[in-house]
């Protein structure tokens, strides 16, 4: 029996999640760019609701020394004296477990009242301790890759108005969710009605709602995305959110699954400049882009045609002329825009999928 039940708790629902209007992160031993992604995303899309980072070695710095985004938002020692309603742990370390010295912090958390939101593999509410701490102070669990999935996909088309455009990449780790987050507020800022589709769990704690594909039964994944984008072809752009790399030893189910299973009409292609090797196997060369684009065209005409309409490189590890020389090699090579959203701002990109939906009406 799941211990949620057995021992009568409930845990919130992800739909929860946007309602948090003072959210502490939790990067106790982490804060770095490497390891803080999730609390690095929540400051550059949520700063608003974010009221402190917890990181008793980097107290009395500012996020925005540690990070490079957030602004002003103080780095505390405890939750002591900061006015919070939600702890989100603001990593991903390896193997999704939780760091031992975070314990004791989160139970604290808990007693005072807050709600703790983890985007781990290692649930919350499979401890015991947390559970019991929980149920005496009122305060919520919540696992956001925790789900109860178990649909197939239907194979059914999409609302024909929906123009989905789907964030595929060379490897994991590129910027995937940046870029689809930023295409869809530009979008937005030209009066388009277009939704961001969140596919992981950091998307999920930004947008309040999504499907974490890495932790869905494998039968179930294309289903699950088909659902998640009914849910939301009601919008006339979808910017969904990749996942890892068809090429990748380890997420490429992950990624073929969500693929297929939201259908896209076109693809956005990220990489990073300077990668050579995949992200966390170093023994493992990237696959050049030629084939990978290659590939994700000929893996999507197997459900849905969709073509790579453009190119978002990230150029954080080289020198700006590097980047500007890289952009146009990528130019000449692909006749595709190309930008880095992070530096350039989507605007191109953004143009490139304008032009697209317009020739689909033609």
């Amino acid at each position: 029996m799941n211990p949620a039940a057995a021992a009568g708790f409930q845990t919130q629902s992800i739909e929860s999640l946007s309602s948090y209007r003072r959210i502490a992160l939790l990067t106790e031993g982490y804060s770095t760019p490497f390891y803080a992604k999730t609390a690095i995303s929540m400051l550059r899309y949520r700063r608003e609701d974010v009221v402190a980072v917890v990181d008793a070695g980097e107290q009395g710095k500012r996020a925005a020394e540690l990070f490079g985004v957030g602004d002003d938002v103080p780095v505390v020692g405890s939750l002591k004296n900061v006015n919070a309603d939600a702890l989100f742990l603001g990593t991903s370390v390896a193997g999704g477990k939780l760091p031992g010295e975070w314990r004791a912090i989160i139970i604290k958390a808990i007693e005072r009242g807050l709600d703790v939101v983890s985007g781990n593999h290692q649930f919350l509410i499979d401890d015991a301790e947390f559970r019991e701490a929980a149920q005496a102070s009122g305060s919520r669990l919540i696992d956001v890759r925790r789900n109860t999935e178990n649909a197939t996909s239907t194979g059914k088309p999409f609302r024909d108005g929906c123009c989905r455009i789907h964030t595929v990449g060379q490897d994991c780790s590129l910027g995937k969710m940046v870029v689809s987050l930023e295409l869809q507020r530009e979008l937005a800022r030209r009066d388009l009605d277009a939704a961001f589709v969140a596919t992981g769990q950091t998307g999920i704690m930004i947008s309040g709602d999504g499907v974490p594909v890495d932790c869905v039964v494998s039968d179930f994944v294309n289903g699950s995305v088909e659902a998640l984008i009914r849910r939301h072809d009601h919008h006339d752009f979808l910017l969904i959110e990749g996942q890892g790399s068809l090429a990748h030893p380890s997420f490429s189910a992950v990624t073929l699954g969500l693929l297929h299973g939201c259908s896209p009409d076109a693809l956005i292609y990220c990489y990073e400049v300077g990668r050579k090797n995949v992200k966390g196997l170093d023994h493992v060369p990237l696959v050049d882009h030629r084939t990978m684009i290659n590939a994700y065209e000929s893996l999507s005409a197997l459900r849905h045609p969709a073509r790579v309409i453009g190119i978002a490189m990230n150029s954080r590890n080289v020198s700006a002329d590097e980047a500007a020389a890289e952009r146009e090699r990528m130019r000449a090579e692909f006749g595709l825009p190309v930008c880095d959203v992070y530096v350039d701002g989507p605007a191109v990109l953004a143009d490139a999928v304008q032009r697209f939906q317009q020739e689909r009406h033609r």
